[in-house]
């Protein structure tokens, strides 16, 4: 029986919920696509997407000015409630035609043991100032690991939690903490008034949704100097990739200061990656962890930030981890196999090593 989204464009949605897919795909010209677990299928139930089919979608979902921004400036962020379901979507062009990418959000906001991180995690939430990265590419499960650590401190602490996102995905329960989740267009003008505006509004813990620029970052790095805890995310593989990432944005007339305020206020960095499991069932998260002790602070600040790798390889016993180290632990119980250990690795002769 073929479907059609000309009536009833929450059929999708539907269809999102229903085969538990992470990420939906309305281009002109194919079929919807799902992505699960990483892979995307067409839904040949349905006919080819048209102009019409995708801008019927978009409409039904957002309200005028979000469609006047969008036809202003040819793309936006935003967000879709739908039964007890929430998803983040973004509108774009691509040869001329609108297409619109949808991620879904879980009802519920999973636990680090339901994550399978290591139970070092837990310790970034009983932080209570400084700042915390969480890093990977993609759909690598970024949102998620930063919603259960935040969703930790508001069930244990009396905290006022700032967020700042666009577009707000997880929705808390009520806990121990106030969280005052300010969503960029609906809550605030733009995301440099929110940062320049946070402190007034007497946070403990600040999250940004990523630290996407260069006044981004340095407003960030401010804000865990102020002696509040700060959350983010960035689009990097690797712990010591991540500082590079962050030093970089900064011009070489800045570098020894940067280094130093890093230095100070980096807490610990999770890296993430989701591996495809042995029995195809799903997919599990591998990480890297790094915390700030005072070898990684001096690394920090001497520019050598080649030599983390090695500090994380001698550091186990404080909780410190490589990816490599992980995926083999992976690799050897079984839960997903060698070659995708191998594949996945961000350091392919270390990994080849150890699977001998």
């Amino acid at each position: 029986m073929e479907h059609s989204v000309q009536n009833d464009p929450s059929e999708l949605l539907k269809e999102i919920i229903v085969r538990t897919a992470s990420d939906l795909h309305m281009n002109v010209g194919y079929h919807p696509m799902l992505r699960i677990y990483g892979k995307l299928y067409p839904l040949i139930d349905y006919p080819t997407v048209t102009a019409s089919d995708v801008n019927r979608f978009f409409v039904s979902f957002t309200t005028k000015e979000q469609q006047d921004t969008f036809y202003l400036n040819k793309e936006l962020d935003f967000s879709i409630a739908f039964d007890q379901s929430r998803f983040r979507a973004n509108a774009y062009y691509e040869r001329g035609n609108m297409a619109v990418s949808l991620r879904s959000v879980p009802q519920r906001i999973p636990t680090i043991e339901e994550l399978n991180l290591p139970s070092i995690v837990h310790k970034f939430s009983q932080y209570h100032d400084g700042l915390v990265l969480i890093t990977g590419q993609t759909g690598e499960g970024k949102s998620t690991t930063l919603a259960s650590l935040l969703n930790e401190i508001n069930m244990t602490r009396n905290s006022h939690i700032v967020t700042i996102e666009d577009p707000i995905e997880f929705v808390y329960p009520m806990g121990k903490s106030i969280i005052s989740q300010r969503e960029v267009k609906r809550d605030t003008h733009a995301f440099p008034n929110a940062l320049r505006a946070v402190l007034r509004q007497d946070p403990n813990v600040i999250v940004i949704g990523e630290m996407r620029d260069y006044e981004t970052i340095s407003t960030v790095m401010t804000l865990a100097e102020t002696g509040h805890l700060v959350f983010s995310t960035l689009h990097t593989s690797t712990a010591a990739l991540t500082i590079d990432r962050i030093l970089d944005v900064f011009p070489e007339e800045q570098q020894i200061q940067v280094r130093s305020q890093l230095s100070s206020v980096l807490r610990a960095i999770i890296s993430q990656k989701l591996i495809p499991k042995a029995d195809d069932s799903g997919r599990i998260v591998s990480c890297e962890i790094l915390l700030n002790n005072s070898a990684v602070s001096a690394l920090i600040r001497e520019g050598k930030t080649h030599q983390i790798d090695n500090v994380i390889q001698t550091s186990s016993e404080e909780g410190m981890i490589l990816f490599e180290k992980y995926l083999h632990e992976l690799a050897l119980t079984k839960q997903i196999s060698y070659e995708n250990a191998l594949t996945y690795s961000s350091r392919p002769k270390l990994m080849a090593e150890l699977l001998k």
